[in-house]
């Protein structure tokens, strides 16, 4: 199965459809969103392409392929105009044998990570920054922000695929890999 994760998308519908071209190019299964779909937040300029309405339009076309956890800046009116669920601080899928931890990063993240077992991988959004290492038998991945990064990286996203993650750049540069075998 491959799952294509995106986060910090705040509301920009240019590089949403960068994200979701790379789905139908990879064959994803799943998109796993980590949260701040819709808003930029007080903090961040207005991200390329902002429109949070249609990037809500376009993200409910694609509803029973998500898995969506809560951010920071995603609120209950973003709740009432997408069509999946948004409100769950962490969500927990298997793949490939190993229990995948989703969460936002505001919360729970490699600092404050929630009950985990070796061989686990949690995954977070929120700092958009690159991450993909092992830490004490956890997997702690974080694939960047398609829309705002941070720390001179490059706009990522992550495909967890052949028990793998990569985190890329829409250029098609690795920026971060890790094998979970």
């Amino acid at each position: 199965m491959t799952i294509l994760t995106i986060s910090d998308i705040h509301g920009s519908y240019h590089y949403l459809e960068k994200a979701l071209e790379v789905f139908h190019r990879d064959n994803a299964d799943l998109i796993l969103i980590l949260g701040d779909e819709l808003y930029h937040g007080p903090r961040n300029p207005l991200p390329e392409g902002y429109n949070p309405k249609l990037v809500a339009e376009t993200l409910n076309k694609y509803k029973d392929k998500i898995i969506a956890v809560r951010g920071n800046c995603d609120s209950e009116v973003d709740q009432m105009v997408l069509d999946y669920p948004i409100t769950s601080d962490l969500s927990t899928l298997l793949w490939e044998g190993r229990r995948i931890t989703a969460t936002h990063g505001h919360i729970y993240n490699e600092e404050n990570t929630p009950p985990m077992s070796s061989g686990d991988i949690l995954i977070y959004g929120h700092t958009h920054l690159p991450v993909a290492k092992k830490e004490k038998d956890i997997f702690i991945l974080n694939p960047g922000s398609i829309s705002l990064p941070k720390g001179g990286n490059k706009n990522s996203y992550g495909i967890f695929k052949d028990s793998s993650f990569k985190v890329i750049s829409f250029e098609g540069d690795i920026v971060a890999e890790i094998s979970f075998d």
